[in-house]
């Protein structure tokens, strides 16, 4: 019989095909023997579909390496604190338990004004957090390992940051706010895995209303104590999770190759009438552009060990590829000025800054992007579309409200390729 050792708000696609999904190995070639119960968040959700087949369902990994199928049955049961209050608080009481998990949109992490201690329960997530936790300070039992997987910077400091304005507003003692901070381990963390859910439209033959899929590609990075190990083996199990005392390293790598790569192509693939990313990469001209912009232009500025960068590469391009993952040329195009100006100007600018010299690729891509926004294919602000389509290319490159600063020592390079 397994220990239930896991709190994990949400019940969603993402968390069982990542979170629980990873739990199934280290259960399986580990010892850590132990269980997930989920709380439902929100008022409505999945937990009672989820409970009628005994919290167990199917997930699939999908990609250009084929497709595996595995059984998941770490979860042990849910709970719903809209419905049943005291069966939520009474996770407290239960010493096993010692990590929370959580996944509530990047909203979810934020303080909620009307929420009140008295509420059964707080309507925001880190309101039911505060009241879970208030009631094991009580019981006097030790803390949690608290992970919380939102896409938000920082997120682990930025949930203590809200738990303490919870325990301001409710007026809870000084005791408390020392317990939270000095009982309890908070995880900043990067997660990296395209969950494409459960796959409608297509008939695999498998009955299981809660099927789950995704890619084969994972990435977990969790910025604090490597102690997080000797009770999560997660290290023991072959996953690629990493404890790193530096996330933002592994943030920016993940921005500048990924995110940059997606937004490096779109203009020029769209201009060159493609449809989907999967569609670049099975293009010999698009592909070998892409390739360029990685592994010459964007990999150099980047200060990770080079086997790591360029495995990480190679993956994103192996990701790319695969034939289940439908995405959109049009959807990465949405905002794409600012998107360029995050994601691949950093690139050029620290390119230069190294070598002395323009990363070509990467300065084909920003006059592409221009060109683009000549055309009626994007999708942004109307006055940010406006200028663009109106406006010369030195002209833009000088608009630093745009990028933060005065492009036009890049004038010259950029106009080279501008309606070529």
């Amino acid at each position: 019989m397994r220990k239930e050792k896991v709190i994990q708000f949400g019940e969603g696609g993402f968390l069982r095909g990542f979170v629980d999904w990873m739990l199934q190995f280290v259960n399986e070639q580990t010892d850590f023997n132990g269980s997930v119960v989920v709380v439902q968040p929100i008022q409505t959700g999945l937990c009672d579909k989820l409970s009628a087949q005994g919290c167990v369902y199917t997930h699939l990994c999908r990609g250009a390496e084929g497709v595996l199928e595995k059984k998941i049955d770490v979860i042990s049961r849910c709970v719903k604190p809209y419905d049943e209050f005291d069966k939520y608080l009474a996770l407290a009481e239960n010493p096993d338990f010692r990590f929370i998990i959580s996944n509530t949109t990047e909203a979810g992490i934020c303080v909620n004004k009307t929420d009140k201690l008295t509420d059964r329960p707080a309507n925001g997530f880190v309101g039911k957090l505060t009241q879970l936790l208030l009631r094991r300070f009580e019981l006097g039992l030790g803390g949690f390992i608290l992970i919380p997987c939102e896409l938000i910077d920082n997120a682990g400091n930025e949930l203590l940051r809200c738990l303490l304005e919870y325990a301001d507003m409710w007026g809870l003692s000084d005791e408390y706010k020392s317990w939270l901070r000095e009982e309890n381990k908070f995880y900043n963390t990067l997660v990296d895995r395209i969950n494409t859910g459960f796959p409608r439209g297509e008939e695999l033959g498998i009955d299981d209303p809660m099927l789950n899929t995704s890619e084969y590609f994972h990435l977990w990075v969790l910025e604090g104590d490597k102690s997080l190990f000797d009770e999560l083996p997660l290290d023991k199990c072959n996953l690629n999770v990493i404890i790193t005392d530096d996330l933002e390293r592994y943030h920016t790598r993940k921005v500048r190759i990924l995110n940059g790569a997606h937004t490096s192509l779109v203009p020029y693939a769209l201009l060159s009438g493609l449809d989907t990313v999967k569609s670049c990469i099975d293009d010999e001209k698009m592909l070998a552009h892409i390739k360029a912009c990685i592994y010459d232009e964007i990999v150099p500025t980047l200060d990770l060990p080079k086997k790591e960068l360029l495995d990480y590469a190679d993956n994103v391009i192996k990701r790319f590829s695969n034939p289940y993952i439908k995405h959109y040329l049009s959807s990465i195009a949405l905002n794409s000025v600012s998107k360029f100006r995050v994601r691949v100007l950093p690139s050029i600018l620290e390119y230069i800054r190294r070598f002395d010299k323009m990363p070509k690729n990467l300065i084909f891509s920003f006059a592409k992007l221009i060109d683009l926004y000549r055309t009626d294919m994007t999708n942004d602000d109307p006055e940010i579309t406006a200028f663009m389509r109106g406006a010369s290319v030195g002209e833009i490159l000088a608009n630093s409200e745009l990028w933060g600063q005065d492009l036009s020592f890049l004038c010259d390079e950029v106009s080279k390729y501008v309606n070529k």
